[in-house]
């Protein structure tokens, strides 16, 4: 809220250079902008009395702008990786998948495992849980399990995160 859109009665004032004016009646603070030639900012509109600084509004907007691009770039995307399996994997098909898994991790990404079913593999899911608590042992010294495993349609997924 700035200038005329604040409505209090009363106002906690802060000059433009940083100083406390004290708490006075928004007009008297209104008054005080004008002569300054700026606009009165409500800063923290939940404080009692609410908070509002004499500052030049443009200049507000593009420093808050400016701030929020900063922490964006400084801000980390966490990705979720998969990896695709069968039942009938092969033991070294097997340690190249946990190799790949491996790569994700260090790179700090969340890996999503998935034992893929089709036709007859059907009828075996449960017997074929055990490929997946083996990936997870395999790998627990750099990754703990996120969410364990659960069927979705015809497949069995795991959610794996690196250790902290």
């Amino acid at each position: 809220m700035i200038n005329e859109q604040i409505r209090d009665k009363e106002v906690r004032l802060v000059g433009e250079d940083g100083e406390q004016l004290g708490i006075m009646s928004s007009r008297d603070a209104m008054k005080l902008a004008k002569e300054a030639e700026l606009d009165l900012v409500k800063i923290a509109p939940g404080a009692k009395p609410p908070v509002c600084k004499i500052i030049d509004y443009g200049k507000y907007r593009y420093e808050l702008a400016r701030k929020e691009k900063e922490a964006k770039k400084k801000q980390k995307v966490i990705e979720v990786k998969e990896v695709r399996m069968s039942p009938n994997i092969d033991v070294n098909d097997l340690n190249t998948k946990m190799i790949n898994a491996r790569k994700f991790l260090e790179k700090g990404n969340k890996v999503k495992v998935t034992l893929r079913f089709r036709g007859r593999e059907m009828a075996h899911m449960q017997a074929s849980r055990h490929i997946l608590e083996d990936f997870a042992k395999a790998i627990e010294d750099i990754a703990v399990v996120d969410k364990s495993i659960k069927q979705e349609g015809r497949s069995l997924t795991m959610f794996l995160s690196e250790k902290r």
